[in-house]
């Protein structure tokens, strides 16, 4: 890669870890019809936690988890947890196209939070952006009232909304305290939070007595009780653990090569790819409310991005 520019490097490594990270979330819808949220999880962090300390000793050791600020770390981290468990929450009841792309608003609330978190100033041509993008989420909302929806509580609705809106605080949190420590400890603080969530989880809900005579798939999948893995299934709890290791890698590099401006768009790589995996796996389509919708918020998004890349510029 020496001839390629930095900026080339983080477009690189910005479309591999979306890739990625709309392979982690197929792996999930598949396994979410047999195994328990948190067991997946539980299995997942493990694997991931074990490759970022190989990572971690690679880019300077123990020292490296030194920090003066752990209780922010922790926040940081539970915010994750909450976007990541929301969103797998919400992909073993509804189409993944769908969910990925109600999940992109996430954009739209972080410019929202801004002010009064970072005291940004938001002009009329950016808000005029997220009026689109939410209008886009409305259009999405337009079979349920028609009757000709999924057959899921309206609350289904809300998990990616809740996990944009989880993703988003920690997105401006993490720009409110310029962190500064190596990704591979970044890392390793949000895959401990994950463990130390699944861990607590199982000792509540790990013997599946509350799954009991609920029919909703989120809920189910939340609540069913920890089964040993079948020997074919070992392979695919393998695989997340290393692919979330390999995201949180591409991502943290993406963004130390590129200006953020430059990487950010090509985050939305993950909307077509969702939808291939919907379909091609679960035979999932989506529907024309489903492909405006995602049409307005991906547009709103991408806005978004040029507008705050070009306000940089003219300061």
């Amino acid at each position: 890669m020496g001839h390629l520019t930095r900026n080339q490097i983080g477009i690189l490594m910005i479309c591999l870890g979306t890739g990625l990270i709309t392979l982690n979330d197929m792996m999930f819808k598949a396994l979410s019809g047999d195994y328990a949220l948190y067991q997946i999880v539980f299995a997942r962090s493990l694997g991931g936690l074990m490759f970022s300390l190989i990572i971690l000793q690679i880019e300077g050791g123990w020292r490296l988890l030194r920090t003066a600020t752990p209780w922010q770390h922790a926040a940081r981290a539970m915010m994750v947890v909450v976007a990541n468990m929301s969103f797998f929450l919400a992909i073993a009841a509804m189409p993944l196209g769908l969910v990925s792309a109600l999940f992109f608003v996430a954009p739209l609330l972080i410019t929202i939070l801004s002010i009064p978190v970072l005291g940004e100033q938001v002009g009329i041509h950016r808000w005029a952006a997220v009026g689109v993008g939410f209008a886009g989420v409305a259009v999405m909302f337009v079979p349920e009232l028609l009757g000709q929806g999924l057959g899921v509580p309206g609350w289904s609705y809300a998990l990616p909304l809740v996990a944009a809106l989880s993703y988003a605080g920690n997105q401006v949190m993490t720009r409110k305290l310029g962190v500064t420590s190596r990704a591979s400890a970044l890392a390793i603080y949000i895959q401990v939070m994950f463990l130390v969530v699944s861990i607590a989880s199982c000792g509540v809900l790990g013997q599946g007595q509350y799954a009991q005579g609920i029919t909703n798939e989120s809920l189910v999948f939340l609540l069913r009780a920890w089964v040993w893995p079948a020997p074919g299934d070992i392979w695919v709890f393998l695989a997340l653990g290393l692919n979330v290791a390999a995201i949180a890698y591409c991502l943290s590099q993406a963004y130390r090569m590129a200006e953020a401006g430059v990487v950010a768009p090509f985050e939305y790589v993950a909307l077509p790819l969702a939808v291939f995996w919907g379909w091609s796996v679960f035979g999932e389509i989506p529907g024309p409310f489903t492909w405006a919708g995602m049409v307005l918020i991906a547009g709103a998004g991408l806005y978004i991005v040029w507008r705050e890349r070009k306000s940089r510029k003219r300061d």
